[in-house]
């Protein structure tokens, strides 16, 4: 070969290269991140979701890219932060955070693959059709913790049988969770005594809520699954103790950061099955063909350290129960 040739044929090859590279980096699929709360609050969901990810080989940075839109408890900004990953042309879409997150993604796109995480029964709030044939573009993992509130208050009875006023704090903004906790709830017959329903979604009426439960002597709370309170726990926390306030939780992330009691399914576990499905709906698998997953495993947590701050002696019954008792 003459080298005039040569070269001619190096330079076509040399310029071919930028164009396989950017064929390369366009064929790297974007998944969509959509989360109700705060990325500082939610790292250890967002690490499981990574973790399913990997499960079905897709690592971030490598083989995938994830596109991160997060509402700081801002529920009016999820419509216009779902329309933006729509407008993005994501692979797929994760929404975690509750119904309302996943109503927003449903709402933007019906065509793109859409992996739900939540609390409330999706049929019922009218995400899917089924549990075993979702149907459409969605398809996911729900723990049902917001049904469990009937068990999380029956657990506050064994602790505290002589209580007779109880509380339970809601999130206004999350409608559905809302209706579903009352729901739950209407046989007051569970705790023996009187429920209080007291509505809280920014940070002064947290201070205003525990003022109010000060006032009112209420003897035992509940806190709801919503992503506010993950968000806010260490405030919650912070004023259940200086309260004196025995409370339980949805999730084990309370009790082990300090909170009395908690029941529910695993929220990590939740956050690594959305990944799992994530990653196989991006090797070809369709959301309808994918039933809803529900939690099959529930933990009950007894923070012994705050029940003796508390001054308070756990029955050996309760603590026979208990899946774990931090000491």
């Amino acid at each position: 070969m003459k080298r005039r040739q040569f070269i001619t044929l190096l330079g076509g090859a040399a310029a071919a290269w930028p164009l396989a590279a950017r064929a390369q980096q366009a064929a790297v699929p974007v998944v969509g991140y959509l989360a109700a709360g705060r990325p500082e609050t939610n790292a250890r969901f967002v690490a499981a979701f990574r973790k399913g990810l990997s499960e079905t080989g897709y690592v971030e940075g490598r083989n995938v890219t994830i596109e991160y839109r997060w509402a700081h408890e801002d529920y009016d900004r999820l419509p216009e932060l779902a329309s933006d990953l729509v407008r993005r042309g994501m692979s797929v879409i994760a929404a975690t955070g509750g119904s309302l997150t996943v109503r927003a993604a449903k709402a933007a796109s019906a065509k793109i693959p859409i992996v739900f995480g939540m609390g409330d029964d999706p049929v019922q709030a009218g995400i899917v059709s089924s549990l075993n044939r979702p149907g459409g573009n969605l398809t996911g993992v729900v723990t049902m913790n917001v049904e469990l509130a009937a068990k999380r208050l029956g657990l506050l009875r064994e602790l505290l049988p002589t209580a007779t006023r109880f509380a339970v704090f809601l999130n206004p903004n999350n409608p559905a969770a809302l209706s579903a906790t009352r729901e739950a709830l209407t046989d007051t017959s569970v705790t023996g005594g009187q429920i209080e329903f007291l509505t809280v979604s920014t940070t002064s009426d947290l201070n205003a809520a525990f003022a109010s439960l000060v006032q009112k002597r209420t003897e035992a709370l509940l806190i709801t699954p919503d992503t506010l309170f993950v968000s806010r726990r260490v405030q919650l926390l912070t004023l259940a103790a200086r309260h004196a306030v025995p409370t339980i939780y949805p999730s084990r992330e309370f009790a082990e950061a300090g909170g009395l009691m908690s029941y529910g399914s695993s929220f990590t576990d939740m956050f690594r099955q959305v990944g799992g499905y994530t990653g196989r709906i991006l090797q070809g698998a369709i959301p309808a063909d994918l039933p809803v997953m529900r939690a099959t495993t529930f933990e009950f947590i007894i923070n012994l350290q705050t029940a003796k701050a508390l001054d308070m002696d756990v029955p050996p019954t309760l603590l026979a129960r208990a899946d774990e008792v931090i000491e």
